[in-house]
Parts: structure tokens; C-alpha cells; sequence
């Protein structure tokens, strides 16, 4: 039998969650709406007290469990927005929470997790990945006789963020053409396709992943539940190897269709709702704008609803989500130069080789006596990326071009 959502316990759960989870706004954004010709409007889930949508879920989830339950405490992993759901319930229930997060975990977000829960949990850092922590969790939990508490695999978990969808549906003055969610393990999209299959039939419901690690795309595309070899986890919120099963059922069945975008066009997309919104997001939180792109002709004169899912954005990320984004709209570039080992060399190439707008913005480089010439790696950030081909051709006309990097990954990955 396939899984199923059922409306009366979201219901039952939109009312339990009414004095916990905040009511976010449904904003239209002037911006995209020029910019898509749509009448585009944002579900601001960044706006939650713990800064993400992951607040209904874990309480759902442990608000369901008996009382003997509770008295023993629950369990979780994550390195995030779900550890934060967790802490901030078991703060309001009054319930011993122990959270597994794995050692590389910024700071920030442990200090985040300290805070919502307070006495309440216990935070253990243990691993180097998240998978290391999962299981480091469900032992203690198998040994403690603890609940776990599921970032997205699990019934009550589903029906918790299921509750969108009700806000939406009740707070759109039209009817809803499109409905972009993202997607990591699967538990928004599984749960507000749902809805909407039973609400608002005629919506579309996209998903949307990260090029890096397209788990859902890639199930749906096979038709069996798999898990990826390697995944690309800048946009931590969203990238898991393997969804979840009841989560890949139901986004099975209720999903209109799936959208993989770039992780340089969520990192431009993080600038221009910053620059020009305001509005600071997560890299996963920002995946249904970035999408828009892909659905722009489709869109046209329609009225679209994307989920921005959280804004637990570390502000030591900012320089890397820069870079990525110059390098996605191929205006920063790398190169191995081979430099002739005399003075006046660089004043050469600064002269003659680069364009009037043209910097650089990274430079190595040791000279060695016993050498003609001497490789530098030197980045460069353009102001037209149409200028790229020229420059190129100067450095070979000149005997300065040594190595294009931007596509020699296995080099690439120690400069990005």
C-alpha cells in the first residue's frame, strides 16, 4: 500500500503548532516579479524563530510521543536547521534532548542549538560527517532506549511541515499556478505535494535540488529509492546521498516535476536577494528562486509561490558564495602562468595582457634562481565574460600561458 498524508492530521498538527511555529508571511516580491513578468510571491519560512521550517516537524514529531517516551528523552543528528527544531521543542516540552552533530560544524550553529534548547539538551560532536554522527546517535539511542527524532523520514516529521501548505492555501488571495519547494531528504516536498494533490489539484508542485547532489531526481528517474556515491555539500541544507523511502513514495506520486540548479546560480541568486531584497537566506533556502530561471517562459503571467526554507547563513560563508557566483557567470578564472624569471615580467603582464578592467584577485609565486621561467597561480576576475577568449589569446601570443585550472577539477578544488 502506498503511503499517504492525511489531511486531518495536519490539521490536527497546524492547531498544535499555532502557539510554536510562526504564521510567515506570504510577500510578494517586486523584484522577481518584474524580472519573471509573474505575480511571485515568497513563503518566508526564514522568518521562523529558529530561522527555518524545520520547527514543525521535530515538534510534531516529539509533541506524538507518550509520555514514557518523553520522560526518557529524544535523539537526533544534524548539523543544522534540524538540530535547532529539536533544541527549541525540547526547550518548550520540557523534554531531555541529546543532539549528534558531527565535528566540522561551524561554531555558530552549535551555539544556536545551546541556546534554543538551554538545560534541556546535550550536544555531542563526534565524526567528520554526518553519517558518522547519524549512527553515532542511533546507538546511543538504541542504548539509552531514546526516541529518534528524523530530520525527514518519519510520518509525524512529514505532517509537521505538511502545515505550509494550509498557510499557503489559506493566505493566497488567487489560485496557486506553481509551487517551488526544495528539496534534501524530502520531507517539505512530501508533505506539501500532498496537500496540494488533495487542495489545489491543478497547482504544479516542482522540486528542486542541488546540481550536486540531485538524490530525488535521480530515484524518481530510476523509479527505486537509491543512494548517490558522492554528493556536493555546499548547500548543506539540501544535499543528502539518500532521501527518505516514505519521502520518495509520496514525492512520487504528488510531484509535478523536479528542477536541478547550479550551485553558482544559488550563490547569485543569495547575492541579488541580498543586494536588492534585503533578505538573507541560506544556500538551500534560496534553490526555488534560483529555479525560476529554468521555468521562465512557462511561468509568464502566472501566479507563482516559492518556499524560501531558512537564513541560517554563516557570515564566514559570504566570500566563498561570491566567488562561486563569479565563477558561475564565467567572470573569474584560473591559471597557471609561466613567468620569465626577470624584473619587469608582472608590470608585462599587468600592461599587456590583462584588459583595462580586468584584476587580479589571486596571485602564488616563488621564484626560484635556477629557473628561466617561473609558474605563478593567478586569479583573474573579468568584467565581460566575453573577453575571456582574447585574453587567453594574448597570453599564448606574449609566452605567458602556462594552465587554464577552471576546468581541471582535480587542480581547481584546492583554489574554490
Amino acid at each position: 500500500m502506498r503511503a499517504q498524508v492525511s489531511l486531518e492530521n495536519v490539521k490536527k498538527a497546524a492547531i498544535l503548532l499555532s502557539d510554536v511555529a510562526l504564521k510567515t508571511p506570504l510577500m510578494r516580491n517586486e523584484n522577481l516579479v518584474q524580472k519573471f513578468s509573474s505575480n511571485i510571491v515568497l513563503k518566508r519560512e526564514d522568518l521562523q524563530q529558529v530561522r527555518s521550517y524545520k520547527i514543525r516537524g521535530a515538534y510534531n514529531k516529539i509533541a506524538s510521543l507518550s509520555q514514557d517516551q518523553l520522560n526518557r528523552g529524544v535523539v537526533c543528528a544534524s548539523a543544522g536547521n534540524h538540530a535547532q527544531g529539536v533544541a527549541f521543542s525540547c526547550f518548550k516540552l520540557k523534554v531531555k534532548g541529546v543532539v549528534f552533530m558531527p565535528t566540522p560544524t561551524p561554531k555558530q550553529k552549535i551555539e544556536q542549538v545551546k541556546m534554543f534548547g538551554g538545560a534541556f539538551i546535550e550536544i555531542v560532536i563526534t565524526g567528520d560527517t554526518f553519517d558518522d554522527a547519524s549512527f553515532s546517535a542511533k546507538e546511543y539511542c538504541a542504548d539509552n532506549k531514546m526516541s529518534f527524532v528524523h530530520p525527514f523520514d518519519d510520518e509525524k516529521v512529514i505532517e509537521g511541515q505538511a502545515t505550509i501548505a494550509l498557510e499557503i492555501l489559506e493566505q493566497s488571495k488567487e489560485e496557486i499556478d506553481y509551487l517551488f519547494l526544495p528539496v534534501g531528504g524530502g520531507g517539505v516536498a512530501a508533505g506539501m505535494s500532498s496537500i496540494f494533490n488533495e487542495l489545489s489539484p491543478n497547482t504544479k508542485v516542482i522540486g528542486v535540488e542541488p546540481f550536486g547532489a540531485p538524490s530525488m531526481s535521480t530515484s524518481l528517474e530510476k523509479g527505486v529509492n537509491v543512494k548517490l556515491d558522492h554528493i556536493d555539500k555546499f548547500i548543506d541544507g539540501a544535499s543528502v546521498q539518500r532521501v527518505g523511502d516514505l519521502n520518495f513514495d509520496l514525492c512520487q506520486q504528488y510531484l509535478s516535476g523536479m528542477a536541478i540548479v547550479k550551485e553558482g546560480e544559488v550563490c547569485q541568486t543569495i547575492l541579488d536577494l541580498y543586494n536588492k531584497d534585503a533578505i538573507v537566506v541560506e544556500p538551500a533556502g534560496a534553490l526555488t528562486i534560483a529555479a525560476l530561471n529554468q521555468f521562465k517562459d512557462e511561468i509568464q503571467g502566472k501566479n507563482v509561490v516559492c518556499l524560501v526554507s531558512g537564513s541560517n547563513n554563516d557570515i564566514t560563508r559570504t566570500e566563498e558564495i561570491k566567488e562561486r557566483a563569479l565563477l558561475h557567470a564565467n567572470l573569474k578564472h584560473y591559471f597557471i602562468i609561466s613567468f620569465p624569471q626577470r624584473a619587469g615580467a608582472l608590470k608585462e603582464f599587468v600592461a599587456d595582457i590583462l584588459g583595462p578592467n580586468d584584476d587580479i584577485t589571486h596571485f602564488e609565486y616563488t621564484k626560484k634562481h635556477n629557473r628561466n621561467m617561473g609558474p605563478a597561480v593567478v586569479g583573474v576576475e573579468l568584467e565581460n565574460s566575453s573577453t575571456l577568449d582574447a585574453l587567453q589569446q594574448r597570453m599564448k601570443e606574449k609566452g605567458f600561458f602556462g594552465e587554464y585550472l577552471n576546468d581541471k577539477p582535480d587542480l581547481f578544488q584546492f583554489l574554490v
